[in-house]
């Protein structure tokens, strides 16, 4: 008991003594200490999260509200560059990476490295999402706000009724010839209106009552929560560099094997179709419906999916690779930029560093809807949720065992994303074969490169 106080002792202390320096005067003096700080996310969770910080913020800086404001991600930045273009943006607002280079090139973020020489703010204290937010120019624009991966979330009591255990999960491997153990386990899971499995003799493939894995044929043009964990164990990678590609590698043979291979799985009955399912119906509410048995989902669910009424939802790690060994997972980071037309330049600086403040990131992500991107802060939502019966670990040993691998930035991702999930969507509905992927990858080095 005594070891708990000192260390509920020792975060006030720390708390205090950050808020005290975000009181006093930064940056370069100009705009007020006073008055209204606007920021925006897409994220109601987040927006619901940071109320915390930002009431911490308001009594350590009398005069000043933080104002939070979200709107639905298909309207978000919408009204962002709206807001760009009648000079009545946010002050600061949270970012995303396929964004940053657009907003960057029309000078509409404020560069950070002057505020994080002079505040001596240390950019190690994140885990992840540090040189996502630097851009050509060699300038700092933004603060990791969060991260995310993918694990591989299942029905528990289906899994043990199919006669597998958690072990099972933990140690499923995969390759794109035929599937490997877990391609023998989603075959085992899926179910029939009749009660056949999948991999039992007069299985009905017409006539699905669980699918054995979920939406892996998706328009996903990333693949973050659906193809990418798969194929990223056979050491393919986005783009044809680790940062700002001229070209996506969609054409790659091990991309086309892995993509053919889950055109078998829908084929065979054991996956969804792509259009089964209309855009409202979330991954939640397929496992919880009884309609699948397991998917790949994003980390920002799992604390969704640990609290599905009646059913008990296991999470684990995604597939080892065709070597048996290899785990890599695409994560991405949101960043927290400022405005450049900020009548509040330092008020906002205050605000978004203490945001990137260890003490903010363990109040607000102690909801757990989403990850922190400062490592003590990770582990104190992990505890946080783990005492509400929601277990992280698969996520918080990825990033231990540095089995993460950075989304590229990339030039023009709005126009990326227009062009190339049609085509997907084409090639999972049958209307296109695989040389849909060269046509992609032509197209991406068109996009990439245009000025």
């Amino acid at each position: 008991m005594r070891v708990r106080k000192a260390v509920a002792l020792g975060a006030a202390l720390s708390l205090a003594a950050l808020l005290s320096a975000c009181s006093s005067d930064s940056g370069n003096g100009s705009g007020s200490s006073s008055g209204t700080l606007n920021w925006w996310t897409w994220d109601d969770k987040q927006a619901a999260a940071y109320q915390v910080c930002a009431k911490d913020f308001e009594k350590a800086n009398p005069g000043v509200t933080v104002k939070i404001t979200q709107y639905n991600v298909t309207d978000y930045f919408t009204k962002l560059t709206a807001g760009f273009v009648a000079g009545k943006a946010p002050d600061a607002f949270q970012n995303s990476v396929q964004f940053f280079p657009q907003y960057a090139d029309q000078h509409q973020l404020l560069p950070l490295d002057d505020y994080i020489k002079k505040d001596g703010f240390d950019l190690s204290r994140f885990s992840v999402g540090v040189d996502s937010w630097k851009y050509t120019d060699g300038k700092q624009y933004g603060l990791p706000l969060d991260w995310a991966a993918t694990g591989l979330y299942y029905n528990v009591d289906m899994l043990k009724k199919a006669g597998y255990t958690t072990k099972d999960v933990e140690n499923l491997n995969w390759n794109p010839d035929n599937g490997g153990t877990i391609g023998k386990m989603i075959a085992h899971l899926t179910l029939d209106t009749n009660g056949r499995r999948g991999d039992q003799p007069g299985f009905d493939k017409a006539h699905i009552k669980t699918y054995g894995f979920g939406q892996l044929a998706a328009k996903d043009f990333l693949g973050q929560s659906t193809w990418s964990s798969f194929v990223s164990t056979t050491g393919w990678r986005l783009g044809n560099k680790a940062n700002w590609p001229t070209e996506l590698n969609y054409d790659d043979p091990r991309l086309v094997k892995t993509m053919d291979w889950i055109r078998t799985l829908v084929a065979k009955g054991y996956a969804p179709r792509i259009g089964t399912f209309t855009n409202t119906v979330s991954d939640v509410d397929l496992l919880s419906s009884g309609k699948i048995a397991m998917e790949t989902g994003g980390s920002w669910s799992a604390s969704t999916f640990a609290k599905i009424p009646n059913i008990k939802v296991g999470i684990g790690p995604t597939v080892l690779g065709p070597d048996g060994k290899t785990r890599a997972v695409f994560s991405n980071s949101n960043g927290n930029t400022i405005w450049a037309g900020t009548k509040n330049p330092d008020l906002a600086w205050k605000w978004v560093s203490y945001m990137g403040s260890e003490a903010c990131q363990s109040k607000a992500s102690a909801t757990g809807t989403f990850f922190p991107s400062i490592p003590a802060s990770m582990d104190a939502s992990a505890k946080a949720l783990e005492a509400q019966g929601v277990d992280l670990s698969v996520f918080t040993d990825m990033l231990k065992n540095k089995q993460l691998y950075p989304s590229p930035d990339f030039n023009n991702g709005a126009e990326l994303q227009d062009a190339i999930e049609p085509m997907i969507e084409a090639y999972f509905g049958g209307q296109k074969d695989d040389s849909v992927f060269a046509e992609m990858q032509a197209k991406t080095k068109t996009i990439l490169n245009k000025k």
